[in-house]
């Protein structure tokens, strides 16, 4: 019994953090969200922006939204990179609004759960030409059948005819620097407290999916039932375990230099 009220309280203290968040900033979930983050511009130069994608969100102010693990795991993950790699990545992230037509300068955008997020034929067509023309797309954090019905339909509006299938283990998106033979289900902080449970309602099995250009390039990456921001905001908390956020960082490094090299 104390071991279930103690994962209570951390759950409330975790949505209280969520919502602490969204309060300082003021943040809601739409596209005007972009005018209240402060410090939110990059000064022109050659740097590689890590760029997350601000979309309207079906519930506004619902703790799942486009701003999840919003701005520490986008920050741990820029200083990794720096560590990690020889990428010239700017010291700052950068959040974009789907219309906005800064878009188009960041050749890589990460949004994070995506079963909220609700597209316009407008929002559909730009993603659409956004891709097509060579930008990535990094999708992460949902979970179980119906977050991902949600999604599905989404994409349809971008791309009503390519298919969303699994990436194949062989693919170099999973070798261009570390090899990931294996998809590893990565969960929230909660996994500390409520005995080691990795999955989410009915997301039981990790996924990795994608889809493709007519060229064979790979322009969306899609990360389900899994949770890789969390990996990235905890990682530098004791707590949670190094076997997820070391696993996390590797995959980052390889989806964002196959991006920048494909």
């Amino acid at each position: 019994m104390r071991f279930v009220a103690g994962s209570v309280l951390f759950l409330a203290a975790v949505a209280a953090v969520v919502v602490y968040g969204q309060e300082e900033f003021g943040l809601l979930g739409r596209y005007d969200d972009v005018r209240r983050v402060p410090d939110n511009f990059t000064k022109e130069s050659n740097q590689f922006v890590f760029t997350r994608l601000i979309y309207n969100g079906r519930i506004p102010g619902y703790y799942k939204n486009w701003y999840t693990d919003y701005p520490r795991a986008d920050r741990n993950l820029i200083a990794v990179l720096k560590r990690l790699t020889n990428i010239n990545i700017a010291d700052q992230e950068r959040v974009v609004p789907v219309n906005d037509p800064d878009l188009f300068k960041y050749p890589l955008i990460y949004s994070s759960e995506v079963g909220q997020m609700v597209l316009t034929d407008e929002d559909a067509a730009i993603l659409r030409r956004y891709l097509e023309r060579g930008g990535f797309w990094i999708v992460d954090d949902f979970w179980g059948t119906f977050e991902w019905s949600e999604f599905a339909a989404q994409m349809r509006k971008i791309f009503p005819y390519r298919e969303i299938k699994d990436i194949p283990r062989d693919h170099p998106i999973f070798h261009v620097m570390y090899d990931t033979d294996h998809i590893i289900q990565t969960p929230s902080l909660a996994y500390v407290f409520n005995g080691g449970i990795t999955w989410e309602v009915d997301g039981f099995e990790a996924e990795c999916k994608g889809i493709w250009d007519d060229s064979g390039r790979l322009m969306v990456v899609i990360n389900h039932n899994t949770d890789l921001g969390d990996a990235y905001e905890w990682s530098d908390d004791p707590r949670y375990p190094n076997k997820f956020s070391g696993y996390a960082f590797r995959v980052a490094v390889n989806f964002i230099m196959y991006a920048l090299s494909h």
